[in-house]
């Protein structure tokens, strides 16, 4: 057991030094092991925290329908990981029903009374699970207006990765929630190379914040559309517009991802 990893990565692997997954015993060392709970989103839109304080910073959010596998619980808290994107964080348990069965159709509008990519039954602006859109931009551009806000994931608001995860996921592509991760998608390619559904990263990984960059699809040769908190929204932009920000404002180069 000496030899078992303690620098995880905490937002994505279930474990702290006195309790761990199950599923990670021999893999990462915690004082007991457990199994988990799966218990499933029964709201539009619920928050994930990074603690049990509801005051606590929001990371994620929990669509309707999508799994959170519970581990811990304080009071009406519960710990645990949505089972989705991966996200470790706390959340309130008057959220979350018992998980049974899985859900069989997937929010495709953004005008639904769910939000894009919520898990139901209903038929209603949805399509079956399994069938996805083909054109991440093109779902993101469904989202123009959307409000911006940190920590969120939906179509009713966003930060930059989150949006740029739902577009990834309402085509059945891996969407993973924080811009570093997602700054090693696909391939890299060259600024002169760089078109429509290439995926921007300007990085900042400074200790003073949560958020690890700044993510954005590239809409053509010279655009960008993202969430934004410097517009308030999901916008369109001039790449040259947004990189000579993000730069005066000491992110890193932007990176360029093809899928």
């Amino acid at each position: 057991m000496n030899d078992l990893p303690t620098d995880f990565d905490a937002r994505t692997t279930l474990a702290r030094p006195d309790l761990a997954a199950q599923g990670l015993e021999g893999r990462v060392r915690a004082e007991a092991f457990r199994a988990t709970q799966p218990m499933r989103g029964a709201v539009p839109v619920a928050d994930i925290h990074a603690g049990a304080d509801t005051d606590s910073g929001r990371i994620d959010q929990l669509l309707h329908g999508e799994i959170f596998d519970v581990l811990d619980r304080r009071g009406a808290r519960v710990w645990g990981q949505a089972r989705r994107d991966g996200t470790v964080g706390w959340m309130d348990a008057s959220a979350l029903i018992q998980h049974r069965g899985l859900p069989t159709r997937r929010v495709v509008s953004v005008k639904s009374v769910l939000p894009l990519n919520a898990l139901t039954d209903e038929a209603i602006d949805t399509a079956p699970v399994g069938e996805f859109e083909t054109d991440p931009v093109a779902v993101a551009e469904r989202l123009l207006g959307v409000p911006h806000s940190l920590g969120a994931r939906s179509s009713l608001a966003t930060d930059c990765s989150g949006m740029v995860q739902q577009a990834l996921h309402a085509c059945g592509l891996a969407g993973p929630r924080h811009s570093d991760e997602q700054a090693e998608l696909g391939v890299a390619v060259a600024r002169d190379q760089a078109r429509r559904g290439d995926v921007v990263v300007w990085m900042n990984l400074s200790s003073d914040h949560s958020w690890t960059g700044h993510s954005a699809f590239m809409l053509d040769e010279t655009r960008v559309i993202h969430a934004t908190g410097f517009h308030g929204a999901v916008t369109v932009e001039a790449f040259a517009d947004a990189d000579a920000r993000y730069l005066a404002d000491g992110f890193q180069p932007a990176v360029f991802r093809r899928l």
